[in-house]
């Protein structure tokens, strides 16, 4: 067995406890019945996995995963595979978009390298990953999870050129349907290179789907060594019972197999954003995941997440912090 399907055993359940008394706190403070319901919804999600009655974000963190692809060399992208290197660079000496926008929010940022200089199998032609790769970029996520110690919110993201070709490889070979359904433009592809994103993608569905429809198996042969240390860190983030945020598209496509492989796996994340690519907003629908922002953002780098980080924090407050009716005197 891969190491994220012996991850996959005795997930801890939501404390139903704590999110009732949310719940019925929100029904109760001052401000009309349902006036916030969503954001009710989200501190009551946050309760559950925080297993308190008073939930809050006081300690987020985020992990950013980078790795280079294979299927690159295919054209899929606007831009070449070297700049991976630099955005890696870039993240770790603090001058990303990622960077500022954790800085700015307070958020404690990790970068992680998982594979870099590596690029993964062509998955055109042949997986993605061996099974030792495979289990090595699982470790990478649940060891990043485990240095986050005390964090009470953690954000995922993802650096990578190629990677939403890989997140249409997953999507396309999960649900087996034709990758021009999955397939956008990423980072700015004209239709030349649109059309070579598809040709890429249906071959490799047709390539895994031959062999197997596991969806773990198909996440080591149609992802990307990011996409699994993703799916790691997610997996290990319920088992230490963590609230979570996704990011777009090649972080939702990461942890859509695990959804598959264990429905109810996902319980413990909530959508931060719905991007640009049209394959992100149909795997969110396949998922029960209706996103918190919607401004058509295509950066990744866990960026669209950390734009939902303030979002969770005073969905928490608006009803930890707001006194009751009762508590008010007006009951």
């Amino acid at each position: 067995m891969s190491v994220l399907g012996s991850l996959l055993v005795d997930l801890p359940d939501p404390d139903e406890v704590s999110r009732a008394a949310v719940a019925q706190r929100a029904a109760s403070v001052l401000r009309p019945t349902g006036a916030l319901s969503r954001l009710d919804d989200v501190a009551a999600w946050l309760a559950a996995w925080q297993r308190t009655e008073r939930p809050a974000v006081e300690d987020p963190h985020a992990v950013v995963f980078a790795a280079d692809h294979g299927v690159a060399a295919a054209s899929v992208s606007a831009y070449p595979a070297e700049v991976t290197v630099a955005m890696l660079d870039a993240l770790e000496k603090g001058a990303a978009t990622a960077s500022a926008m954790a800085t700015a929010l307070g958020v404690t940022l990790d970068v992680v390298d998982a594979g870099v200089g590596q690029p993964t199998g062509d998955l055109r032609f042949e997986p993605a990953m061996d099974a030792r790769r495979f289990d090595e970029a699982v470790r990478f996520g649940v060891d990043a999870v485990r240095r986050a110690d005390g964090a009470d919110l953690l954000v995922f993201g993802e650096m990578g050129i190629g990677n939403t070709t890989a997140a249409a490889a997953v999507a396309a070979t999960l649900y087996d349907e034709p990758a021009a359904a999955w397939c956008g433009r990423g980072t700015g592809l004209d239709d030349a290179g649109l059309a070579r994103k598809i040709e890429a993608v249906d071959a490799c569905r047709a390539r895994v789907r031959a062999r197997t429809a596991d969806p773990i198996e198909i996440l080591r042969e149609a992802g990307g060594a990011e996409l699994a240390a993703i799916a790691g860190a997610v997996v290990e983030a319920r088992r230490r019972s963590i609230p979570v945020v996704l990011d777009g598209y090649v972080v939702t496509a990461a942890v859509a197999p695990l959804a598959v492989a264990l429905p109810g796996a996902l319980a413990h994340v909530i959508a931060g954003h719905r991007s640009a690519e049209p394959g992100h907003g149909r795997l969110l629908e396949r998922l029960g995941l209706r996103a918190l922002l919607e401004l058509d953002l295509r950066l990744g780098e866990g960026t669209g997440a950390l734009a939902a980080v303030p979002l969770v924090k005073v969905a928490a407050a608006a009803v930890v912090e707001v006194a009751t009716f009762q508590e008010w005197g007006l009951a």
